[in-house]
């Protein structure tokens, strides 16, 4: 057994030593790769790239379609949906998303404010009519009643 005065003194110099010692250091990160250029913004990819990717495992760009593209899409996907497909399965055949599907059908569906002001217009005028035919009847009534009563 070891002296525990000698004991002492060896651990209080290592409890010393221990708050100058350095901390560890992290090992440093991996470098990000580098960001690829979307296929929209530019066409052709650097010769470099071109030939280490193979030719299957290259990843098209996202598909334009024209606006004579998209009106025989969505009348294809209607004329599906009129068959009694779901639109779900219309839409995958058609070879486009669902959220696509809304949003070029929204696109074409027609703005029809002006007709929308034409109802408002009208609603108003019936509502001006029936309010001043309530008012007749009303004071019809009300001159019957005095009548009854005595009052005039």
């Amino acid at each position: 057994m070891a002296n525990p005065q000698e004991a002492e003194p060896a651990q209080n110099a290592t409890e010393a030593e221990t708050p100058e010692t350095k901390k560890k250091t992290r090992r440093p990160r991996k470098a990000k790769a580098e960001p690829k250029p979307s296929a929209r913004k530019s066409g052709a990819k650097p010769a470099s790239q071109a030939a280490d990717a193979p030719a299957a495992a290259v990843r098209s760009g996202r598909k334009v379609y024209s606006a004579k593209e998209r009106a025989q899409l969505l009348a294809e996907i209607e004329q599906s949906i009129g068959r009694g497909e779901n639109i779900r399965s219309a839409v995958k055949r058609a070879g486009i998303s669902e959220q696509t599907y809304y949003h070029w059908k929204k696109a074409v569906a027609p703005v029809s404010e002006g007709n929308d002001l034409k109802d408002l217009l009208a609603l108003e005028e019936e509502n001006k009519r029936l309010k001043s035919l309530l008012a007749e009847r009303l004071r019809k009534e009300n001159a019957e009643l005095r009548k009854k009563l005595g009052l005039e």
